[in-house]
């Protein structure tokens, strides 16, 4: 039988290959941002888990909630960035960037 932890496990891993399969394919601002905040997830889901193999889960539940801030100023942050890029050229494109000055 295939245990919870290993489950879990599995779906972080899956998750964090996600995440990052989304910011290699991709070019546009707010789906590179989701990437992010699916790795993220990912993240936070094997932070629960070494909390309840090792024991400590309090320690893990304070991680996790520092890692879901962290995971807010990166959305507030990219989400920005998309719509100051869509408001100056019309797309979301991330190759746009290096035509920013000042």
């Amino acid at each position: 039988m295939i245990s919870p932890a290993y489950i879990l496990l599995v779906v972080g891993v899956l998750l964090i290959l996600s995440g990052c399969w989304c910011l290699i394919r991709t070019y546009h601002m707010l789906k590179i941002t989701i990437g992010i905040e699916v790795a993220m997830k990912g993240v936070s889901l094997f932070l629960t888990l070494a909390g309840s193999i090792s024991g400590n889960i309090a320690l893990s539940e304070t991680f996790v909630i520092t890692v879901i801030v962290l995971e807010v100023v990166v959305a507030v942050v990219g989400t920005g960035m998309a719509a100051g890029l869509f408001r100056k050229y019309g797309s979301m494109d991330v190759r746009n960037l290096i035509r920013l000055r000042g």
